[in-house]
């Protein structure tokens, strides 16, 4: 309504200047000199006024905008005005002004509640520019670092230089961890960055979370889980052995513990070499379970180099190729991107991938028809993995949080030792070795980078 009384009015004045221009031609040509000079200063008047007008108009949405961008909505234009175009301009204004100022306040109300669920979350959460400068920090983070308030990230150098050092090359993605020691304690600190844009500008938001009660937990369980397992497998060889012993010690010492000498029964010979023999396959055994231990231990740290992920997958497909012959077993290797690069051991890696895949090779074996598939990717975030598929039997839920543990084992004969040195090597590339299984279905072990 506004914009059309202010159509109407430019048109209206535009129309009589047009007019008062005419009837100075006239006067002109008629040598009306006196109407002429009328007319001039009648023109002059006209167009003074209409500047005016528009100048008027324009400095009142000027002032809107500028009231709008300073967030001053106490702005108000008169709605009782004379000029009928004036007071319908106003009115529109003072409407787009109270909207504005509705959403405004809507705004600041959400972003209040936002800021009160970020104040009270249990993690610590940093927003920072490229140039070090803090945007927002939480009150969990400044009393996890115990350093408040924090303006910039060279102020972490006073904290720990090595953790300003840790943020100040912190890329999006990353993932960290930090071990923070002060007067009071150690606590260990698992960091998260992510990029994200505000205004144009490039951000990174960093959370911070205290995993050390949750590590000490871990802990403990695989504490608990590897002496299960060790004592298992050292009872189970050790029984035998005092079992044997006791039966040979009978063949040569009387009740009261006295040595017997004479002859022996050709039985108890045979008896007793057998047992020899039972007792130096269980001590070898056992020797052999200890080395196992020590290589897991003794691991050395990986010779990174950028090694293109479709090599990794052609030696492991040629090295099945020759484990999986007349199993009816389908081996499929896919790439994406296939220019793919890795930055690993090429030698542990390759250990990692041949380990699982001899794996699903033995949970497909009797099964009637079976695939394995190894697949290298990048994911939407950047981050590279290897996943080794298959359709056996599967994992059941209950043991699927114990495959990882040292010498558990479900395989006659296995030594328990294959997915946990995998799992150690993926933590010495930084990564990590993921399950998943539907029973039935598909297993899937996925190697994280």
């Amino acid at each position: 309504m506004a914009s059309r009384n202010f159509y109407i009015q430019l048109i209206l004045r535009v129309t009589l200047m047009s007019l008062t221009a005419v009837g100075m031609a006239l006067a002109l040509a008629k040598s009306w000199y006196l109407l002429l000079v009328m007319a001039v200063l009648l023109l002059v008047v006209q167009a003074f006024l209409l500047i005016s007008y528009i100048n008027s108009t324009n400095r009142k949405i000027a002032y809107f905008f500028d009231a709008i961008k300073n967030e001053d909505f106490t702005l108000r234009f008169p709605e009782k005005v004379s000029i009928e175009s004036f007071k319908e301009l106003n009115r529109s204004l003072n409407r787009v002004n109270g909207l504005i100022q509705e959403v405004h306040l809507q705004l600041q109300i959400r972003e209040q509640y936002y800021q009160q669920i970020l104040k009270q979350a249990s993690i610590g959460i940093m927003t920072y520019n490229e140039k070090g400068h803090i945007l927002f920090s939480n009150p969990t983070l400044e009393q996890l670092l115990n350093y408040r308030p924090l303006n910039h990230i060279k102020q972490l150098e006073q904290i720990d230089p090595k953790l300003y050092a840790l943020f100040a090359g912190l890329q999006p993605f990353d993932r960290k961890l930090f071990q923070l020691s002060n007067e009071r304690e150690k606590i260990q600190l698992a960091l998260k960055a992510t990029s994200l844009s505000l205004d144009g500008k490039s951000l990174l938001l960093v959370t911070v979370q205290d995993i050390h009660k949750e590590l000490d937990e871990k802990e403990t369980d695989s504490w608990v889980r590897l002496i299960r397992v060790l004592t298992h497998e050292i009872m189970n060889t050790i029984t035998p052995i005092t079992s044997i012993s006791e039966s040979i010690l009978k063949y040569y010492r009387e009740r009261d513990g006295a040595s017997v000498r004479g002859d022996f029964s050709p039985t108890q010979i045979d008896n007793t070499v057998k047992g020899l023999e039972v007792i130096k396959e269980q001590g070898s055994d056992l020797m052999q379970f200890v080395q196992s231990y020590r290589s897991f231990l003794n691991l050395p740290p990986p010779d990174k180099a950028l090694v293109p992920a479709h090599k990794l997958l052609d030696r492991f497909m040629l090295i099945m190729d020759g484990e999986h012959k007349g199993k009816n077993i389908h081996f499929e290797a896919d790439t994406q991107p296939p220019d793919l690069e890795l930055f690993v051991d090429e030698k542990q890696i390759s250990q990692v991938l041949i380990n699982l895949g001899r794996n699903a090779i033995q949970a497909l074996e009797g099964q009637g028809s079976g695939w394995v598939k190894i697949i290298a990717e990048e994911d939407g975030q950047g981050r590279k993995r290897i996943q080794v598929r298959d359709n056996g039997p599967g994992i059941p839920p209950g043991r699927i949080e114990e495959v990882f543990v040292p010498f558990f084992t479900t395989k006659e004969g296995g030594t328990g030792i294959g997915l946990s040195l995998s799992k150690q090597i993926m933590r010495l590339h930084g990564g990590n070795l993921n399950v998943h299984s539907t029973p039935g279905v598909e297993t899937s072990f996925t190697l994280l980078f």
